[in-house]
């Protein structure tokens, strides 16, 4: 029975399972985020919380206990110098996990770890839906001047045909005009021929 036992196995050897949650821890006083199962996510929580609390004792024991963990001077650095002080006043919950939904492939949860402060996951979050509604909206956008192009071409098309039609009257009302003249011209020469004759 595994009674009092709340460790989460992982499917993993205790060698593995610390090592694997070691580098997670790393990673995240590293890069102020990690992307990483849901289940891995709450263990490296618990690990990390733990390490910053640690950390806040800036001894050189604390360190040489925070090393035997992290088993990187570099890391080690960045958690007493950089990512402890940021949380003198505040007793625990030092990381926040943001739940992502199931991965491609094989369906498993996906959870961001991040430290609370830094919210970088969350502007990730925010700038990438910020981008698809900016894809939507051009899409929209695209879409709706569509049929705008397609109204524009017609208009033109029409226009084109009124013009054409305009200077075809324009024509005939020349040729009319010019018929009429020339028939004046012949009656008047007519009349001018007749009245030399009755004289």
């Amino acid at each position: 029975m595994r009674h009092r036992k709340t460790v989460k196995k992982l499917g993993r050897t205790a060698a593995h399972r610390k090592a694997m949650l070691a580098n997670l821890s790393s990673a995240l006083f590293e890069r102020k985020h990690i992307i990483t199962t849901e289940a891995k996510a709450k263990e490296t929580r618990r690990v990390s919380e733990r390490l910053i609390t640690l950390a806040k004792k800036e001894s050189v024991h604390a360190r040489r206990l925070a090393l035997k963990k992290l088993r990187s001077k570099k890391v080690v650095k960045i958690l007493f110098d950089e990512v402890a002080p940021r949380y003198a006043d505040r007793n625990g919950g030092y990381t926040r996990v943001i739940k992502l939904g199931q991965r491609q492939g094989d369906a498993a949860r996906m959870a961001v770890v991040e430290l609370v402060g830094y919210d970088t996951a969350i502007k990730k979050k925010k700038d990438k839906d910020a981008k698809t509604e900016a894809e939507d909206s051009k899409k929209k956008k695209s879409k709706a001047e569509q049929p705008k192009a397609e109204e524009v071409k017609e208009e033109k098309e029409v226009k084109k045909k009124s013009s054409k039609k305009d200077e075809e009257s324009k024509k005939t009302i020349k040729k009319a005009k010019s018929k009429k003249e020339t028939d004046t011209k012949d009656k008047k020469k007519k009349d001018d021929k007749k009245g030399k004759e009755n004289k």
